[in-house]
């Protein structure tokens, strides 16, 4: 009995980690990197205070050119770059780096687990950490190992909506 539940718990994992791996982007290109000027001695006056983001956030001309590049990189078939908004895997509100190409991959739009869920997640970390309930580093632990396990964790733990058209 023992043997089929350890068996029956690693087809779950399985099930879940296949369900998910489109969802997260590939580690190797996009591991996500921390913005060294952001420290949690400093985050009441840089990712706490609002409107914080817009004065680190990168022009897009340089966020549109690298969409078309990581799209081909990532080998997407899908290769309209409307379809994906250029994220950061750590947000700038949990203070990801604004333009290391490390930190930033193109996110389908058109997926349950997609880019504006994911925007739910970084908001409720954000929420966490400036109220002191997560440190930084748990934040952006949290974001870069696994978002949408984060999203299960921090919002809601069935998982991400379905999406419209699927509903």
């Amino acid at each position: 009995m023992r043997i089929i539940k350890s068996l029956l718990w690693i087809v779950l994992v399985l099930f879940i980690s296949a369900a998910t791996a489109r969802d997260l982007p590939d580690k190797t290109r996009t591991p996500g990197v921390a913005n060294p000027n952001v420290t949690q001695d400093n985050i009441k006056q840089t990712v706490c205070v609002s409107g914080w983001t817009k004065t680190i956030r990168p022009a897009t001309s340089y966020t549109n050119k690298l969409k078309l590049e990581q799209i081909k990189e990532y080998g997407y078939k899908d290769t309209n770059p409307k379809n994906y908004e250029e994220d950061h895997l750590i947000s700038l509100q949990l203070g990801g780096h604004p333009t290391d190409p490390k930190n930033l991959w193109p996110q389908p739009y058109n997926q349950q687990c997609g880019a504006r869920i994911k925007d739910v997640v970084e908001t409720r970390l954000k929420r966490l950490m400036c109220d002191g309930k997560l440190s930084l580093v748990e934040a952006q632990k949290a974001i870069a190992t696994n978002w949408v396990a984060a999203y299960r964790t921090y919002v809601n733990r069935e998982g991400c909506p379905a999406l419209e058209d699927d509903q």
